[in-house]
């Protein structure tokens, strides 16, 4: 495999560029349709800002379970220096095969960056990585304490404390989660800055340090203009019948998100309102046994599966309501399709229970909360919203004006780009 034995830093010596490592393990890069594409932005506007950049990311694509080709033209010639590090992959998205996966990944990176410090002690000046995964994120924070470059941690989820929800076992789930416990608190110890996808995740170094650090809060966000013009190209693909009422939900089927209570609320919703049906967009884990709920107790619920972003963004313009549906455990805070949601200009109803985040659908106006797992209370505010097309405008109109203050990548990750030039 290209690039896993050795990694020289053939970079041409550039004592008046700052250079930045941003790594990542799961990435959407190139034409690739499917992942996530913060950290890929945060290299793009880092290049664009003057730094010199190397965007560091695995060989392995989360989404496809597949392994890159990394040959391919459409990773080559970007604003930032593209690197992959080898990592075997696995099948699962929690089992011991991820782990070990995540394991070699972190070793190789250990490997790159030894290699590279080796050629140049002036290698990177400034070292930015996401956590999870927490052995990678460790990689990073003792490669920069040992270099003596600030190092800045992109909080995006909690582990273990996520795993929790998937395998919660006295005892024996202390045992298995302690290395990512272990990671963790050497990870926030080292850290220069911190920079959290919500006011939780960005004082969750709190936990495991005493000494304060720079941070700052950047919501996922969203490209608008990528979302505008994606939802523009597809309106025309959406059938939606004159009447329906849409209640959407995005994301991932699985362990985290109640899909279930949304299924069973839409039952009870459509008892008073038979022009209700929800649509889940999305694919996981749990879609078969969803599927099977759904025919049981004649939901009206259409499973559309894996859409495009741009086709995504086209079904939730389309829509009327969105649901940020979450089991009352879920360890998530601001999910990172809730700047799409706002994006379509709709109204959202929250069953997330992070007190951050129903702080802030009631403060900023944009939609209501309702308890976790609870049919009776998600079916009462999807008819509460079907009933009252003028709630529906004026909390949609607040949506989008909190999408484009809030959660635009354009104007929201100049913080991160003030925190690297605080740091620097």
């Amino acid at each position: 495999m290209q690039g896993y034995y050795t990694y020289p830093d053939d970079h041409p010596a550039k004592p008046r560029t700052k250079r930045i490592a941003v790594v990542t393990q799961g990435q959407k890069l190139g034409d690739e349709t499917r992942g996530y594409t913060r950290y890929r932005y945060i290299a793009e506007l880092l290049a664009q800002e003057g730094f010199e950049v190397d965007l560091i990311t695995s060989t392995f694509q989360h989404w496809d379970k597949a392994q890159r080709d990394t040959t391919r033209a459409c990773y080559q010639n970007l604003p930032y220096r593209l690197q992959f590090v080898y990592e075997p992959g696995y099948k699962r998205n929690l089992d011991l095969v991820r782990i070990n996966s995540h394991r070699v990944f972190a070793n190789n990176l250990k490997r790159l960056f030894k290699s590279r410090f080796s050629d140049n002690s002036h290698a990177y000046d400034l070292i930015y990585s996401e956590i999870p995964p927490n052995d990678m994120a460790r990689v990073c924070a003792e490669t920069a304490a040992k270099y003596g470059i600030p190092y800045v941690v992109d909080v995006n989820d909690l582990w273990p404390e996520a795993m929790r929800m998937a395998v919660d076992v006295p005892v024996l789930s202390d045992v298995a989660f302690a290395p990512f416990a272990r990671d963790a608190h050497r990870v926030y110890n080292l850290i220069s800055g911190a920079v959290g996808t919500s006011d939780e995740y960005a004082n969750r170094p709190t936990a495991d340090r005493e000494a304060p650090y720079a941070k700052r809060t950047v919501y996922v966000g969203n490209e608008l203009d990528v979302f505008d013009a994606g939802a523009q190209e597809h309106a025309g693909e959406i059938e939606k019948p004159d009447g329906e009422f849409w209640v959407t939900y995005a994301g991932t089927l699985g362990a985290s998100y109640d899909i279930e209570t949304l299924i069973d609320a839409a039952v009870i919703a459509t008892q008073s309102d038979p022009c209700i049906r929800v649509k889940l967009l999305g694919d996981g884990p749990d879609r078969q046994r969803l599927e099977e709920h759904a025919a049981k107790v004649g939901a009206p619920v259409d499973f559309v599966g894996y859409a495009p972003y741009d086709l995504m963004a086209a079904y939730l313009c389309a829509s009327d309501v969105t649901v940020n549906s979450l089991v009352a455990s879920a360890a998530q805070s601001i999910v990172t399709k809730i700047g799409d949601y706002l994006a379509a200009g709709i109204p959202m109803i929250n069953t997330g229970s992070s007190p951050e985040f129903r702080g802030k659908v009631e403060a900023d106006g944009f939609g209501t909360n309702v308890p976790a797992e609870d049919p009776q209370d998600l079916a009462a505010a999807i008819l509460a919203f079907a009933s009252d097309p003028d709630l529906c405008t004026q909390m949609g109109a607040r949506a989008r004006t909190v999408a484009e203050e809030q959660f635009d990548r354009m104007r929201s990750y100049q913080e991160i780009v003030s925190l690297v030039r605080e740091l620097l």
